[in-house]
């Protein structure tokens, strides 16, 4: 092993614990993960901190709790030298990002600073060319000038040109950009295995696949359950916050779930590759590589603690489908299987990648007795609520302008989450499994607070730009997430 472990932090985006086969659901969405556990460390109590990729991802990247952080809108951004990546950087890794969740690659909120290499969404003609939209994430707006003399100093002068035209019109007229699908995860996954084959040093990378989020398009051998009904189908289901204002549409998003389950083949399958490349290239043995989810996604599952109200995509939930995600480890020449049981925390990354540079990293390198998750719902989030109240009333979202708050506790024999909605009310979830939790009993909320008062502001944050200093492109693929 190397004296310098290489680390690769692979997140499947949006993917819970309870749809994939590693973890007891009844469609074999993950077979590449469940043979790969045999050789790995699979987590079976895994936990997000944070119910939105925003959320999730800086808690990946920092080591804190949300509250902890505080990185929850594109109004704050990381200070200098608070993730993990610019620990990495600043040791002489080489570093780099992949991904088409525009939150870690174009919006300036922190994310992207460790990370000597970032490729983000490639909607353009020429993906190996300048990126007119990285460009103006980086430069401003207006600065065509500018933009031109980069082009011309690129190496590729034409076709960066071209890429700057064609975002062009897709600000203007975005019904006839024909670059605006979503590339699946294996564009990514491309370029990852092209930057990786360049390295002679110690690297650290993030691949993040967007394969799982929504729209559900798993390519045909991937689309197992799905079929054209199906896909028709998700063409008329209403957003998020229609269903949560108008819920006669609910039967919709129940059935594409199905679709959902292919798209999670899909991204298992890219796994296998990205797996098989490291050990064909003699890389694996000399790898941390962590693969888990920012956070789940709801399907109408009712709320344990929000009386009449179902969780639809993530956002504003801290129910078990968004925070129970899939953690499967391979450490440092790691041979043999196991698995974890009770609670872990996908926090723990940072401190894992520090016990795999001293040698030390193991099954306990995840494992915590307490773990914290914290939604602000529409109270920290203009852009969100905004969003909101485009499709339903204003008075009808009382019920997600609280904060949730969630605590797990470990003994040693259950795991049990203390969730409450502000003040209103809070209960306690026994949990068994990725597919099975109930109810206890009803708790006052303060006694969540008190539990919270462990947690510290670490002062992680300062103000940043805002939404409004991204381009239109970064704007209009927020909107596709559901963030805008």
């Amino acid at each position: 092993m190397a004296a310098e472990p290489n680390v690769l932090l692979v997140v499947l985006d949006s993917v819970r614990a309870k749809n994939a086969g590693l973890y007891g659901h009844a469609r074999e969405t993950t077979p590449f993960l469940a043979e790969f556990a045999e050789e790995a460390t699979v987590y079976e109590g895994a936990r997000t901190p944070g119910a939105r990729s925003i959320t999730g991802h800086a808690s990946l990247f920092t080591g804190r709790t949300v509250e902890g952080h505080g990185l929850t809108s594109a109004d704050r951004r990381l200070r200098p030298g608070t993730t993990v990546f610019e620990t990495l950087q600043s040791a002489g890794y080489e570093t780099a990002v992949f991904s088409e969740n525009v939150w870690i690659t174009d919006v300036d909120i922190g994310l992207r600073r460790g990370f000597d290499t970032v490729v983000g969404p490639q909607n353009v003609p020429f993906p190996e060319a300048l990126d007119a939209r990285r460009f103006v994430a980086e430069a401003g707006r207006g600065n065509y000038a500018e933009f031109l003399r980069a082009a011309a100093e690129s190496g590729r002068p034409l076709r960066s040109l071209a890429n700057g035209a064609a975002t062009k019109l897709a600000a203007d007229y975005p019904r006839l950009n024909p670059f605006d699908s979503s590339p699946p995860g294996d564009v990514y996954l491309d370029r990852f295995l092209e930057w990786h084959d360049d390295r002679d040093g110690p690297w650290a990378a993030c691949l993040n696949l967007m394969d799982a989020h929504r729209p559900y398009e798993p390519r045909p051998e991937h689309d197992v359950w799905g079929d054209d009904e199906l896909r028709s189908l998700q063409e008329r289901v209403p957003n998020d916050w229609q269903l949560l204002s108008r819920p006669e549409g609910w039967w919709k998003l129940f059935a594409v779930e199905s679709l959902y389950d292919g798209a999670i083949r899909q991204a298992d399958a890219l796994v296998e590759r990205l797996v098989a490349t490291l050990r064909r290239r003699g890389e694996l043995e000399e790898t941390l590589l962590v693969i888990t989810s920012d956070h789940g996604e709801g399907f109408g599952e009712p709320s344990r603690v929000r009386p009449g109200i179902r969780v639809a995509g993530h956002n504003t939930a801290l129910h078990e489908v968004i925070l129970h995600v899939p953690l499967v480890v391979r450490f440092p020449g790691e041979g043999d299987g196991e698995r974890v049981s009770g609670l872990a925390s996908v926090a723990e990354f940072p401190a894992a990648v520090a016990d795999a540079r001293e040698g030390a990293a193991g099954p306990d390198s995840f494992r915590t007795d307490t773990a914290y998750a914290t939604s602000y719902g529409l109270l920290m989030d203009d852009q969100l609520r905004s969003r909101a109240e485009r499709y339903g009333n204003p008075d009808e979202l009382e019920g997600f302008n609280d904060r949730l708050r969630a605590v797990y506790e470990d003994d040693g024999d259950t795991v049990r989450k203390h969730v409450a909605w502000g003040d209103r009310r809070a209960v306690t979830v026994r949990i068994r499994d990725a597919t099975t939790a109930y109810v206890e009993r009803e708790i006052d909320p303060a006694e969540v607070d008190e539990r919270f008062e462990a947690v510290d502001d670490a002062g992680l944050v300062e103000e940043g730009a805002g939404i409004d200093a991204v381009d239109e492109g970064t704007q209009k693929r927020l909107e596709d997430l559901g963030y805008m």
